[in-house]
């Protein structure tokens, strides 16, 4: 291990601190993409996990993951274990104070000698909270917009039932995140993935024949919809429920629209056999959680959409955590590579 390495031994010790190549002084915000081998950082965080650990000899540790619009870093606390564990808390602001390395064994890592709740005026939650990067307003309108071009009578009302302005599930529907991390994961992130799929769907189904357009819709807007029920989120930390983690959120979603479809009276069985085969068969393969493959038109062009809507937020996601001008990351599970944008960093001087 390097001598500067901020990185602890098996035992949880730590090798002396040396000078730091950079100091954030007070609490200014340095971001998670601008943290730098040796940097010394006081700085506001939110907490998205926390687990308590134990040394080889018995003692507790902290590890954390702390994170803000651009991105997470984990965290270790050594001492002051039950002090910074009150305030630790999933989605809770703290401030932590520690020094950054990054090792060759271990990775990156924040090794935090104090850990407390931040107050209002030492942060920004913009700068903390990630959000789609269209408003919430649009978004609804544009989803209020979608709906109305249903033209299927049944399919309408399964639609409004559920997600409608006075809808079932309206409230916790457009709140929740689409995911965990790897896109929109964040307040609104289900509204706004299930809605650039439904328009994505609705705009290619035109290009194919057979493909029978309200349907597809119908089943892209409610696809994910067992999300409401298998994330728990709490400012920015998300986390799976109880729920999500013994059932999964696609047959939560199975079940919430197959009870709404009981509970309308006359609703056509194709019908109600259509939309419930997109939801399960979504995520496209057996191995990725589907309890059935596609097996009509429809829910092929919805998996598919759903997929490329997936991949394309993680390139949203990847380029906020990137440093300024880097046009490359490094490897990322979603993508099974590194991800490249071309036009960052032109202009700027060798």
């Amino acid at each position: 291990m390097d001598s500067t390495s901020t990185q602890p031994t098996l035992d949880g010790a730590l090798p002396p601190l040396e000078p730091a190549s950079a100091t954030v002084p007070g609490c200014a915000k340095v971001f998670v993409r601008d943290l730098a081998d040796g940097a010394r950082v006081e700085s506001p965080f939110v907490v998205r996990d926390v687990a308590r650990k134990q040394k080889r000899n018995g003692e507790a540790f902290l590890k954390l993951q702390l994170g803000d619009v651009t991105g997470a870093v984990e965290g270790v606390v050594w001492d002051g274990v039950e002090e910074a564990a009150a305030a630790a808390r999933p989605g809770a602001v703290v401030v932590a104070s520690g020094s950054f390395g990054v090792d060759a064994r271990y990775g990156a890592c924040l090794t935090v000698r104090s850990l407390r709740t931040a107050k209002d005026a030492e942060y920004d939650p913009a700068d903390l909270l990630d959000g789609p990067s269209v408003a919430f307003e649009q978004m609804v309108a544009d989803l209020r917009e979608l709906i109305a071009t249903i033209q299927d009578p049944d399919l309408r009302r399964l639609v409004d039932a559920l997600i409608g302005e006075h809808g079932a599930v309206w409230g916790s529907w457009h709140e929740s995140p689409a995911a965990k991390y790897y896109h929109q994961a964040y307040r609104h992130g289900l509204l706004e993935h299930s809605l650039s799929v439904a328009q994505g769907v609705s705009a290619v189904s035109a290009a194919f024949p057979g493909i029978d357009r309200d349907l597809a819709v119908t089943g892209a807007l409610l696809h994910d919809i067992g999300k409401i029920e298998a994330y728990v989120a709490r400012g920015s930390a998300i986390e799976l429920s109880d729920a999500g983690r013994l059932q999964g959120e696609i047959p939560l979603g199975y079940y919430i629209v197959r009870r709404a479809i009981e509970d309308l009276p006359g609703f056509p069985p194709g019908r109600a056999e259509g939309v419930l085969h997109i939801i399960l068969s979504h995520h496209g393969m057996l191995e990725h959680g589907s309890p059935v493959v596609p097996c009509t038109r429809e829910a092929t062009l919805v998996h598919m959409i759903d997929n490329l809507g997936g991949r394309l937020g993680s390139f949203d996601r990847i380029e906020k955590s990137l440093p300024g001008g880097e046009r490359w990351s490094a490897f990322d599970r979603a993508l099974a590579g590194p991800a490249y944008f071309a036009t960052r960093g032109l202009g700027e001087a060798a």
